[in-house]
């Protein structure tokens, strides 16, 4: 059992309260998902040339105290590349006019143990053990901005409880996938994409998903024929909420065993696991509030 919950904001203006409104969402979520929690938060993509990378920093010897400002001159020593840093304890946001491919690699080889959470131009990603409320706390999510987010909070039932193996799971850039509920034939997609060059970092279900679909994108397929293709290929219970750059999508199996209910305003799309959720948003009383339908697509668009 976990916890999903999404807003994408309509109204420019509330851009600046997304964190805001989203923190009682997510707290709201905790008997669901007291292990861990994490969210995506989608903003104003950084100029074609540009990349971040969101970072984590909890499993090297340093911990919070990581040297941020160290590695961002290391990698001007090494690579040339004028790196800005924006950490918050042991998560940091590293901002470069480069290949990310480049980056990344040099990473991995010189800190084998700092996670790379997510890459892109408008994503940054979030996700630590703790229950909602101190992971929010810690990485101070009601502070956060932007047109859209995805957000979930963990009861690990399949895998350890670790950083890596929490929501949201990101593959490629700019996209990512949370999910409530279990796969059936998470090893066979393991199996169908590994002979492609799409390497697993987890044992985790949820990141088979992601990758699935993530592949379908870099192929060609706009999201809705990914999402076709995600019920012809993936079996079991589940619910999925997705963000990308300029969309928030959820669906949810043909069985729906999976709660979620959505609240739309002319202000906001809200999603959430449960209403209580969703009780504190304005005007949500005025909202059409409905359950989403099984094997149906929902997209809308930041």
């Amino acid at each position: 059992m976990c916890g999903i919950v999404g807003l994408l904001v309509k109204t420019p203006a509330l851009r600046e309260r997304l964190g805001e409104l989203m923190v009682p969402m997510l707290i709201g979520m905790t008997e669901r998902g007291p292990d861990s929690a994490g969210l995506a938060v989608f903003g104003q993509p950084l100029p074609e040339g540009e990349r971040k990378l969101s970072l984590y920093s909890g499993l090297t010897e340093d911990g919070a105290d990581f040297n941020w400002l160290g590695l961002s001159h290391e990698l001007k020593s090494h690579l040339g590349v004028n790196a800005q840093v924006e950490a918050k304890g042991n998560h940091a946001v590293l901002r470069f006019s480069l290949t990310p491919e480049v980056v990344k690699r040099w990473i991995k080889e010189h800190y084998p143990k700092l996670h790379i959470l997510s890459t892109g131009r408008s994503i940054d990603l979030y996700k630590d053990i703790g229950t909602p409320a101190e992971v929010a706390a810690r990485y101070g999510f009601s502070g956060l901005k932007g047109s859209h987010l995805v957000g979930h909070t963990r009861m690990a039932t399949e895998s350890a409880v670790t950083p890596d193996r929490a929501h949201p799971f990101t593959a490629g850039e700019d996209f990512c996938l949370v999910h409530n509920g279990s796969l059936s034939n998470p090893n066979g997609i393991r199996r169908m994409l590994e002979p492609r060059g799409i390497r697993f970092e987890t044992d985790n279900d949820t990141e088979a998903a992601c990758r699935f679909l993530e592949w379908r994108l870099r192929e060609g397929d706009d999201l809705e024929t990914a999402l076709q293709r995600g019920f012809e290929e993936l079996d079991g219970f589940y619910t999925f909420l997705m963000g990308t750059p300029d969309k928030l999508a959820l669906i949810r199996d043909p069985f729906a065993c999976k709660p979620a209910v959505v609240a739309e305003t002319d202000d906001y799309v809200a999603i959430a696991s449960e209403f209580r959720s969703l009780a504190h948003l304005p005007g949500v009383k005025h909202a059409h509030v409905f359950e989403p339908a099984p094997e149906e697509m929902y997209v809308w668009n930041a």
